[in-house]
């Protein structure tokens, strides 16, 4: 018996991707000034993908239908190659990583936020609804 749906798990799963994703930020941001330094990225899509692999099983109910499986690799961090904002070949722009930055800190917040609600709701239940 699963005492727990899925919803923990996925927000686990999201908690991560933010945290890998604001790793990649701060090392952007810090190497703002820092020669030839290509910025990275975090690649929603293989995160995205790893994540389904990881929770959601198909029930092949026929021997003919088709496996799901994908062979994407397990590094989601991509270097952005053909950007060079300043004349020392550095590919980082600054404001696009701060925007980014503030983008996930509410993403990260708004999951956190959630998951707590979660808590919340569970204790609630074990406290017999008081």
């Amino acid at each position: 018996m699963k005492l727990f749906s899925n919803t923990f798990q996925t927000l686990e799963q999201g908690l991560d991707y933010s945290a890998l994703k604001q790793k990649t930020i701060s090392q952007n941001i810090a190497n703002v000034d820092t020669p030839n330094y290509k910025a990275k990225d975090v690649s929603f899509k293989n995160a995205f993908q790893q994540a389904v692999q990881s929770s959601m099983r198909a029930n092949r109910t026929d021997p003919r239908h088709y496996e799901f499986t994908s062979s994407s690799s397990s590094n989601s961090v991509i270097i952005r190659k053909n950007n060079s904002y300043q004349h020392n070949g550095n590919g980082v722009d600054i404001d696009h990583e701060m925007s980014e930055l503030a983008e996930n800190q509410i993403y990260y917040q708004a999951l956190a936020d959630r998951l707590n609600g979660k808590f919340n709701s569970l204790k609630t239940v074990i406290g017999g609804g008081r």
